[in-house]
């Protein structure tokens, strides 16, 4: 392993740490306001960082790489195509957020439905944390790092025995810097760590084309324009691992739940000291999102132009970079993926932690009577996420042996939690008549007919299709079920101590950044370069 490489890796990752530290040194951590959302003091520029950076992981360096080199560029739509969600989330959702003043997703639904409700629905997020999130997150990292830097190789371990290592090596540093520093420490780390994958998108194009074309940078990308050109398609026919037509069903439903009700982005959004700069930092992450193509999947391009037959897909990503890139270039790659890995990790952690404490552990104390003070709360929500980060890190080298696509298992054991969530949230915005009970009876219908759609009956039909045909049904579920439950009408409270002034010029910028999103489509397409 090349000296410089281990340099440019401890050096850049020195320097987050280093900022982080700076930044947080004198913030308060010791109140569930400072320790779980910054003290609401990030202006756009740090919330907008935080929502690209915590959304991007080392899942997404794996999983589309793969995906890209397996089948073809159809994979972007779930980033691209999340421009348009992101766009309806801070013209209706956030605004919604700011002036009921709910700090988790949960809380606006005890506020629109009952207690039980809340306390169902955070349960259904730690589960989907505990079993999709983190342990996804550590894998996706493992993989990525194990592949980049054969550091443990003196020690003539198995693949599998270093994702073990590596595993818990970045759970236990997440898990330090979660509990250091809390999410004001998450929000500074995603800023730097952004400039340095812009500095990796623009390099890796460069490195990666003059690879292929021996030290010709321009005959490298000539080859890639000219072969195998079927990879460069955005646009997925029905054979495809993402069918073009998904966009308009599950796939848009799963984004907009991500990115307006996901726990762990919501509260990067809210975060930001009023609506406008909440708005400002979500449309700065849509341009993020619109440079993802650029950014992290030109190396499952090259991929497809250096291995024939990989007989482990995953590690097409490390691969390539280690292959083509300088030595200080892969430890500043290797350093950013860790570090995207490790934040996306604090994140949900933060959040599972935000979830117990206020949603579950402070409403039990309060009911048995039990003097709640805020260093308690502190305290045990810490405690907490050592656990579920324990319990992630003894599970996440197993995905290892999941037969489908990485990405592909994370995306459909993702519907199975957040598509429920969504449409009960979704039929509480749009009326105000539905009462718990049919919220309860949407969220245990839709579950049992994803499992038994998807585990017991052969549905010829893409699972992002049927995630559609579900809302659908679940919607009407919790219509027709309001006959059988009492009367209930939701009056929205709306607290005064925040500025809720939306930002002026966010329509303009819809506009600009929704052309955007059908450039890029067209530019990944047998219109433009496919």
């Amino acid at each position: 392993m090349d000296v410089s490489t281990v340099l440019s890796f401890v050096l850049f990752t020195f320097l987050v740490a280093l900022v982080s530290w700076w930044k947080t040194r004198k913030k308060n951590t010791e109140t569930t306001t400072g320790l779980f959302f910054a003290s609401r003091k990030n202006n756009f520029w740090v919330v907008g960082g935080a929502l690209f950076l915590s959304n991007i992981s080392a899942n997404q360096f794996i999983g589309e790489n793969e995906s890209i080199y397996i089948n073809n560029m159809s994979v972007i739509a779930w980033g691209v195509s999340s421009v348009a969600a992101m766009l309806l989330v801070a013209e209706f959702f956030l605004p919604v957020y700011f002036r009921t003043g709910a700090m988790t997703i949960p809380d606006f639904l005890g506020k629109r439905y009952d207690a039980s409700t809340k306390r169902l629905v955070s349960l259904v997020f730690l589960v989907s944390y505990i079993v999709n999130l983190l342990p996804a997150v550590l894998y996706g990292g493992a993989v990525a790092f194990t592949g980049m830097f054969d550091f443990l190789d003196f020690l003539n371990l198995t693949y599998w025995q270093n994702i073990w290592i590596v595993v818990w090596v970045i759970g236990l540093i997440g898990t330090l810097y979660s509990i250091l520093g809390g999410l004001r420490a998450i929000t500074i780390s995603d800023s730097v760590l952004s400039i340095g994958l812009l500095i990796i998108g623009v390099a890796f194009p460069y490195f990666g084309f003059r690879y292929l074309g021996n030290d010709s940078w321009t005959e490298g990308l000539q080859l890639v324009l000219t072969t195998h050109k079927e990879h460069l398609d955005s646009i997925g026919g029905a054979g495809d691992e993402i069918p073009f037509g998904t966009i308009f069903t599950g796939m848009f439903i799963i984004n907009l739940y991500y990115w307006g009700m996901e726990q762990y982005i919501v509260q990067q959004a809210m975060t930001a000291k009023n609506l406008s700069h909440s708005q400002k930092g979500m449309a700065l992450a849509c341009v993020g999102k619109l440079l993802c193509p650029f950014l992290i999947n030109i190396p499952g391009i090259i991929g497809v132009h250096l291995y024939d037959n990989l007989s482990y897909t995953a590690a097409v990503f490390p691969l390539v970079v280690k292959d083509t890139l300088p030595a200080v270039m892969t430890g500043l790659t290797a350093a950013v993926v860790l570090g995207a890995a490790i934040t996306t990790f604090n994140a949900g952690l933060n959040s599972s932690s935000t979830l117990f404490i206020l949603n579950l552990y402070k409403p039990w104390m309060k009911l048995r009577n039990r003097k709640v003070t805020e260093s308690m709360l502190v305290r045990n929500g810490k405690r907490f996420e050592i656990a579920i980060s324990l319990l992630a890190m003894c599970c996440a080298p197993f995905i290892m042996f999941v037969n489908t696509g990485f990405y592909t298992y994370l995306q459909q054991l993702t519907g199975m939690f957040c598509v429920p969530v969504f449409t009960i949230i979704f039929i509480g915005f749009v009326t105000r008549k539905v009462p718990p009970g049919a919220a309860k009876t949407g969220l245990v219908f839709f579950i049992v007919a994803y499992l038994i759609c998807n585990f017991i009956l052969d549905i010829p039909l893409h699972y992002l299709h049927l995630l559609g045909i579900l809302f659908v049904l679940t919607s009407v579920c919790m219509l027709l079920s309001v006959r059988w439950f009492p009367e209930h009408h939701y009056r929205e409270t709306i607290r005064k101590d925040v500025d809720i002034s939306p930002w002026k010029y966010r329509h303009w910028a819809a506009i600009t950044l929704l052309l955007g999103m059908v450039l890029v489509f067209a530019f990944f397409s047998a219109a433009g370069i496919a």
